[in-house]
């Protein structure tokens, strides 16, 4: 019984890897995606090769298999660099050799640098959760964006012995908050906002800097370098507080530094009529600018100046957190419309490509040896059959006299056995 439980065991274990495996890796990796053209893409740093460029999913896999590599996410209007002259190291998805890619964007994220603090991305040592950018698609600590004190230690964090239990928030960003990182919640947490916007985007699109600190659209402030840090601007459908609480503020120590752990950016996708989504994206002529009045706050930090009153202006990176249905919330006049249409991934959510599914990506190792031997000639699967069996009972012969008194099959009985089989058949 003990090695029927053994081996039982043994066999739900590979049954439990190869589901992990089919969860993980659920595409097909066949196909190099130069052949698309510029496209939104999953996109991997390889850094054994010379040169600081991106690959797509199937090259990182297929072509990269032993390079060391990070993974940059999603990046807009990029085409894979497996198959140019800018890598050495042979495509074996796209046989023709290309041009080097002139029109993609190689930003301080493919020397491995991310943030504007400059740090390098180690996700061995790294603790605090990281967030996509929506427009230059960086990545940024929490920390750095005043969300929570940076940790003192650069030790990885501590695997938690049991899994946190499931409130009915399956989402990717529930992993910004405590749970996964042993960190304090952050100022403002991932149910809050729905997409993020770094400070050097927000002052270089006009209609988001009109909007910085008015409701929907979240800034992150302080009034003097002593002040702790509160939120400016919430949910569109409250009112500012007309006090600050104490759940809106969070003292941070900027004497601290430490790494971050990524964390996509959350994708809200909306099931509208296409005509609807039309009207979404398109501007309203002749109608009144019905953007909110700037926030004189938010106003402040942008020009650099004083408050009317004596104190300090806020202080703030000028960062913003765009709250849920911010893109319905726009104005479209004939001022602010835009900046917005040149950003059509402000109007409507973007598509990013995946690998097609791999159909044989749930089966298992018994089922894939059954396909390929449906695959072939029929001689020669009879053939294939016939060796299966004679083994299989060889092996039962064999382990029979293990089950009749109670032993354990080893590794060297396993051994034993197939290494008896080659002499049988080199003797014959």
């Amino acid at each position: 019984m003990t090695s029927l439980g053994s081996l039982t065991e043994f066999v739900a274990s590979q049954d439990e890897l190869v589901r992990e495996a089919a969860l993980t890796l659920p595409h097909e990796f066949s196909r190099c995606t130069y052949s698309l053209g510029p496209i939104r893409q999953a996109v991997y740093l390889c850094l054994t090769c010379q040169l600081p460029r991106g690959l797509c999913s199937s090259c990182s896999i297929a072509c990269h298999t032993d390079h060391e590599q990070i993974e940059l996410f999603p990046k807009r209007n990029f085409r894979c660099d497996c198959p140019t002259t800018a890598i050495p190291h042979g495509c074996t998805l796209h046989r023709s050799l290309e041009e080097e890619n002139r029109e993609n964007s190689y930003g301080q994220n493919f020397r491995g640098i991310f943030c504007r603090c400059g740090r390098p991305y180690d996700p061995k040592c790294e603790r605090e959760i990281m967030i996509q950018c929506l427009a230059c698609e960086d990545w940024f600590h929490e920390s750095c964006l005043h969300l929570r004190t940076r940790p003192s230690s650069r030790e990885p964090s501590p695997v938690p012995e049991t899994e946190t239990p499931d409130h009915g928030n399956d989402t990717e960003d529930n992993q910004s908050e405590a749970s996964s990182s042993g960190l304090p919640p952050p100022l403002v947490s991932a149910e809050d906002y729905d997409a993020f916007v770094c400070s050097s985007c927000v002052r270089s699109i006009n209609t988001l800097h009109r909007y910085a600190g008015t409701q929907g659209v979240i800034m992150v402030v302080r009034d003097t370098e002593d002040s702790p840090w509160r939120k400016l601007g919430c949910n569109p459908l409250c009112a500012d507080p007309p006090t600050t609480t104490e759940d809106d503020l969070l003292d941070i120590d900027d004497s601290l530094t430490a790494p971050g752990q990524k964390r996509s950016r959350s994708h809200s996708f909306h099931s509208e009529e296409p005509e609807r989504k039309r009207q979404h994206i398109s501007p309203e002529p002749s109608s009144p600018c019905l953007a909110p009045a700037p926030n004189p706050i938010a106003h402040a930090i942008f020009q650099d100046s004083q408050q009317p009153s004596d104190t300090k202006a806020p202080l703030s990176e000028g960062d913003v957190f765009l709250t849920e249905g911010w893109r319905e919330r726009w104005c479209r006049c004939s001022r602010c419309f835009p900046s917005l249409s040149d950003r059509p991934y402000l109007l409507e959510e973007e598509e990013t490509y995946e690998p097609p599914e791999d159909p044989d990506s749930a089966l298992s190792l018994e089922e894939l040896g059954l396909r390929a031997l449906e695959r072939l000639p029929r001689d020669r699967a009879i053939d294939g059959i016939r060796a299966f069996n004679d083994m299989r009972d060889d092996l039962l012969a064999y382990l029979r006299p293990f089950a009749q008194e109670g032993r354990i099959v080893g590794e060297a009985d396993v051994r034993q056995f197939f290494e008896t089989l080659r002499e049988s058949k080199h003797g014959s």
